[in-house]
């Protein structure tokens, strides 16, 4: 019969070196969570939100989907959401996406498989919404296959995960909150699985009035970037 005793051997060594740096760490974190953050991320196992910001257990709240994807009309999604801005009451929330997204690399070349391609059907609005653009950013690519397939992948990635920020500002929860005065702001950022480091895409939205600047930034950014590959 299988098992599962190697996670818990790994977690009896994790817990002991915590203890020893911190005696008192599981104690105080017992007693409550009251972290800054809230992080909207891809499931792929490669991403873990705490470890790639550098932060430890209680600093963040993580809701994670295939392809960081915020639907409208995804309750899971909005429930984290409400919980974190309502009673949490986190100062800043990020849609993190990262290259070389399986779920962005499904839309971008057109592949199947099954019902998550019902999920993603978001992303292919994005795709259609912004294909002038990424084949104009582009165009000086497209005498390399490889080259240009990756770099529509990578900008895609880019792309979701501003789209999916702007979502959230759309959403009754983040509209209603910023209505009765709650501070906290919206961000987008991109992680690089080859070389570990995070970046930010669009600058932090604190109302419906800095969306559209905010939008528009991201998108000259993003442009700029690739560009010059």
């Amino acid at each position: 019969m299988s098992d599962i005793k190697e996670l818990l051997e790994g977690n009896r060594k994790w817990a002991k070196n915590i203890k020893e740096v911190d005696p008192e760490f599981f104690n105080t974190l017992s007693k409550g969570q009251a972290p800054e953050y809230l992080w909207i991320g891809c499931s792929d196992s490669r991403v873990p939100a705490n470890q790639i910001c550098g932060l430890i257990p209680g600093d963040v709240f993580v809701h994670r989907n295939v392809a960081n994807i915020v639907s409208l009309t995804d309750l899971n999604c909005l429930s984290v959401l409400q919980y974190a801005v309502e009673v949490l009451k986190v100062k800043k929330i990020i849609v993190c996406g990262h290259y070389s997204c399986g779920g962005v690399e499904t839309i971008v070349k057109c592949k199947q498989f099954g019902l998550i391609d019902n999920w993603l059907t978001s992303i292919q609005e994005i795709k259609e919404q912004n294909i002038e653009l990424i084949e104009e950013t582009l165009e000086h690519l497209k005498h390399d296959k490889a080259r240009y397939e990756s770099a529509m992948v990578d900008i895609m990635c880019e792309l979701n995960a501003l789209h999916q920020a702007i979502n959230l500002c759309k959403t009754t929860v983040v509209k209603t909150a910023w209505r009765k005065g709650l501070n906290f702001t919206i961000h987008s950022a991109i992680y690089g699985i080859k070389d570990g480091k995070l970046h930010q895409i669009s600058q932090g939205i604190g109302s419906r009035e800095e969306m559209k600047a905010a939008y528009k930034g991201a998108i000259e950014g993003i442009r700029a970037r690739y560009l010059i590959l």
